[in-house]
């Protein structure tokens, strides 16, 4: 709980201030920002055991928590620097989060999320037992999960670049992303043997990849630069119920129907439910200058 706790106070925060640092190139920053987890997930995997083999799991835990504190020197660096050409909030009476709690368009946007994190993660909890599945050992199942996180790294940096391009319409680009990343799910099923099963799951970790500096950069093109870092921890707190309940409903249907297909079918519909939900917002169809026009945020959408 404390760990999660501490995780959770510096990750939004960090994305919000490096969201009103960079409002020109929101998207390559956030892209840049967001690939640190990839790289450090790919040393720490090696890493951990062993740690664990040379001291023991308190050992282990206990340099963990010194890498960890780092952080701090981190977060001691971040100012509230003043943004060039941030819209000025109007006033209101109501307090940010009461606000955004009636602010429709985060609301479907928050949705959106939620639909999408109930697929998200089921290749990655999930993966390796498909490729047992499909006559994989230990070795190729690691291989292929770990070939999954590497390109996901890729893919991250990869949209962030795209999505900076001059006048570029950010929640296109999120929307593409969305629909790429279901269909690359909903083909997951095709791979039955290691090499297809390998191809597939590097094809669905690079767009998995690509959804995430998206996510929170589009975060900026709904509400505005003046309410990123409340909108973002709420954002987190309602997709956090997609994420807890789509790896355990993928399980129950692996049980009930004896293999995966239906899971990561069901896995890939709710990752296109939710990217439908994006085209219903109002910056959609017009051109974003949030990502990579010259200008800063664009103006917030209306709330109701």
């Amino acid at each position: 709980l404390p760990a999660g706790l501490g995780w959770a106070l510096v990750f939004t925060p960090s994305l919000g201030a490096v969201g009103r640092y960079f409002p020109a190139r929101r998207a390559l920053a956030t892209g840049l920002v967001v690939s640190g987890a990839s790289v450090s997930g790919l040393a720490l995997g090696p890493l951990v055991p062993l740690l664990l083999d040379t001291y023991g799991w308190r050992g282990a835990l206990l340099l963990l928590a010194a890498i960890s504190f780092n952080l701090v020197a981190a977060g001691a660096l971040l100012r509230p620097l003043p943004v060039p050409d941030e819209s000025p909030e109007p006033p209101q009476d109501r307090p940010g989060l009461l606000r955004l709690l009636r602010h429709g368009p985060f609301l479907r946007y928050a949705l959106a999320f939620v639909l999408v994190d109930a697929g998200y993660y089921v290749p990655f909890v999930h993966g390796a037992a498909r490729a047992h599945e499909v006559g994989c050992d230990e070795y190729r199942a690691g291989l292929v999960m770990a070939a999954m996180a590497a390109v996901d790294g890729g893919g991250r940096l990869a949209a962030g670049w795209l999505a900076a391009r001059p006048a570029a319409a950010l929640l296109r680009h999120l929307f593409a992303w969305a629909v790429l990343t279901g269909l690359a799910l909903l083909l997951l099923p095709l791979g039955t043997s290691f090499r297809g099963l390998l191809a597939l799951a590097l094809g669905y970790g690079f767009c998995a990849g690509a959804l995430v500096p998206l996510q929170f950069a589009g975060v900026a093109e709904v509400v505005g630069t003046g309410r990123l870092v409340h909108a973002i921890g709420l954002m987190q707190m309602f997709e956090s119920f997609g994420s807890l309940l789509g790896a355990p409903f993928a399980g129950w249907l692996r049980d009930m129907t004896g293999n995966y297909t239906v899971s990561f079918l069901a896995a890939g519909a709710f990752l296109l439910a939710g990217s439908l939900l994006i085209l219903t917002l109002p910056g959609f169809f017009r051109a974003s200058q949030g990502a990579g026009g010259k200008r800063g945020s664009p103006a917030p959408a209306p709330d109701g």
